[in-house]
């Protein structure tokens, strides 16, 4: 099956073609979004966080693209916040859990987007503008150098400014997808850089339509190339081509607050808002699947209504699934019986 015929399948998956197997079995997931097996244990104390260091709101957890098994959490400095902390927001933890080191120090206001990419740099940044703080990617790269995309402090639209890094993305080619954008006044579009932080490409604006944007709050790569988009106050994931062609939308997931995509073309969804008032029918919790043909095969449900569900999620290489909560401020890691 060529490229072009695979976007043409997804497309009509998610838009109604006439291809009826497809149609069918997304629409008899849509009478029970809720109902697909959980074949996951919760380790809810593996953790090990450094003494007198505890975990903040953690947003995002993930997997270190260079070994598959490292695991990066990028928390708010112990709290809800880091801009009058003096604490390194970015630590790495081995496959056990155990502490190994940590970055970031005086560099972030509100810690949100986060990636590690194949080569083992880290890309972390900012949800708003504080104190000469944020409105910026952070890539912390191996070698020790930093390079910054957008101006800390200085939220903008214009080429070389950004406003509220929700999330990032990687290719295997360097290429960096930034989703940017969170709430009112900020910009709802994806911003495509090249290795260098060269701009290519921008699209999106506010809106509900195909290619518009309601909080762009995850990112995330198919092998394919293909971008995967949890516009999350629009109840959806998008799909775009590279270079930001809209390809389909899908519903089935949930309210996405976080999107990851293993090396496998399974697909992990945090649902960590979906109610009867945001997305009627919709729990909270995590959702699995495959970019091949949508289908939802399995679902984490929310513990319970005090602790929610995470915010952020990660998968390593064994298909291990890593949870970030914001509210509860835990990590907890699934693993598949």
């Amino acid at each position: 099956m060529t490229w072009a015929t695979r976007g043409i399948l997804i497309v009509g998956l998610a838009a109604g073609a006439l291809l009826a197997t497809g149609v069918d079995r997304l629409h008899a997931q849509s009478s029970d979004p809720n109902g697909a097996p959980n074949p996951y244990k919760v380790q809810d104390n593996w953790l090990q966080m450094p003494a007198g260091r505890t975990i903040g709101q953690a947003i995002k957890v993930q997997v270190d693209h260079s070994d598959g098994k490292s695991i990066w959490v990028f928390d708010r400095c112990g709290g809800k916040e880091c801009s009058d902390s003096t604490l390194a927001p970015i630590e790495k933890f081995d496959s056990s859990g155990a502490f190994q080191t940590a970055l970031g120090r005086n560099l972030f206001a509100t810690p949100h987007g986060f990636y590690v990419d194949h080569e083992g740099n880290v890309w972390a940044g900012d949800q708003i503008a504080k104190n000469g703080r944020g409105a910026d990617l952070i890539k912390f790269g191996r070698d020790g150098k930093l390079m910054i995309l957008g101006r800390p402090g200085m939220p903008g639209d214009g080429p070389g400014f950004l406003s509220a890094v929700s999330a990032v993305v990687v290719a295997p080619n360097g290429d960096i997808y930034v989703a940017d954008g969170h709430g009112p006044g900020t910009n709802d579009r994806i911003v495509k850089f090249s290795k260098d932080g060269k701009l290519l490409t921008t699209w999106g604006k506010h809106g509900k339509g195909p290619g518009e944007f309601d909080t762009p709050h995850g990112i995330a790569l198919d092998s394919e190339g293909r971008v995967y988009v949890g516009d999350r106050s629009n109840n959806r994931i998008q799909i775009f081509t590279p270079d930001g062609k809209f390809i389909a939308e899908w519903k089935q997931f949930g309210r996405p607050s976080d999107v990851a995509i293993g090396k496998d073309d399974m697909i992990y969804v945090a649902d960590s808002q979906s109610d009867e008032k945001t997305n009627p029918g919709f729990k909270q919790g995590i959702r699995v699947g495959s970019v091949k043909d949508g289908t939802v095969t399995a679902f984490i449900p929310a513990t319970s209504p005090e602790t929610g569900s995470p915010e952020g999620v990660g998968v390593d290489d064994a298909g291990n699934i890593y949870g970030g909560w914001v509210a509860k401020m835990a990590v907890r890691k699934f693993v598949k019986q």
